[in-house]
């Protein structure tokens, strides 16, 4: 009878190796980005960024499906999707600019609790008690990690949870988008990211000079961003998912360790309780979504979180 679950319940390792390579190059590309922002403009590193991603794509993809990239039947939403992740990485490049490496990261880890709420808002899915719990969870996990009143409690924190605002918001149109071929869903918000900020150029407050190390750091950021998005979608092509989705929080881990290493910045006891806290709330809800989804009818609609 448990013979046709085992393909579902088993994560083959390599997508989980994947995984957590890709949350390495995302913490790696964190920790470059909160050392250049000290010199450099966010809006410039964040155009770097998407730059490099949107070039990479094109090498990698335009000679399989040429203007294929671009070929959707949802423009607006595309451009939409694009646009909020723009957004989100603008506010969490502001944030690291004061908040140290690992506090920033697990703020940003809010965002499946705000996916679950927005679920119901937007996606017409139920608030179970055990996503209650969740939503419960992680926002006292993030009460413990910036704790008002304390120094971590101030204006830049706020950018952090916009950062998880807005790729909640993303993962929901995502979703919206979930028939669009996955090729044009890589690339249009790097395509959106680049036109949009390539306007911005002008205006940004340049630097008087940019050494050449810090030109190759900030185009390795944005290769590092590349492969850390490429690394997911070959985990995608061997696993579900929501089978994938846990080991994401390997990301808390790499955040700690190089914010430690590189800045030496380790969290407090409180911040690690909230970080262990969101984490856990996390992997509880996920683990929920994947057995309630196997005991449902195939008609079933999908979990809050994936």
């Amino acid at each position: 009878m448990t013979a046709p679950l085992r393909p579902q319940l088993h994560v083959p390792t390599s997508a989980i190796l994947l995984v957590c390579g890709a949350t390495l190059c995302f913490s790696l590309l964190d920790s470059l980005f909160k050392h250049l922002s000290q010199r450099y403009p966010v809006s410039l590193l964040v155009w770097a960024r998407w730059t490099v991603q949107a070039l990479a794509i094109v090498i990698w993809l335009a000679p399989q499906v040429g203007f294929g990239l671009l070929r959707t039947r949802k423009l607006t939403a595309q451009l939409f999707r694009g646009a909020i992740l723009i957004g989100s990485s603008i506010c969490f490049i502001s944030a690291l600019k004061s908040l140290p490496l690992a506090e920033a990261t697990a703020l940003n880890y809010t965002t499946p609790m705000l996916v679950t709420i927005l679920a119901v808002v937007f996606l017409d899915e139920t608030m179970t008690p055990a996503r209650v719990a969740f939503v419960i969870a992680g926002f006292v996990g993030m009460l413990l990690i910036v704790r008002p009143g304390t120094e971590l409690f101030q204006g830049v924190a706020l950018l952090a949870l916009g950062s998880a605002w807005f790729y909640a918001m993303f993962q929901i149109t995502t979703r919206k988008l979930a028939d669009e071929d996955w090729r044009a869903l890589l690339f249009y918000p790097a395509l959106v990211g680049t036109v949009a900020l390539s306007a911005m150029l002008p205006f940004v407050d340049w630097p008087a000079a940019v050494s050449w190390l810090d030109i190759t750091l900030i185009v390795a950021g944005g290769i590092l961003g590349s492969v850390g998005h490429f690394l997911f979608q070959l985990a995608f092509q061997r696993a579900a998912a929501s089978a994938v989705t846990p080991f994401t929080y390997a990301q808390l881990v790499w955040a700690t360790l190089i914010g430690w290493i590189a800045f030496g910045a380790f969290p407090d006891f409180w911040t690690l309780v909230g970080m262990a806290v969101i984490a856990a709330s996390g992997l509880f809800i996920i683990l929920y979504e994947q057995r309630r989804s196997r005991a449902a009818p195939p008609a079933a609609s999908p979990p809050a979180v994936d």
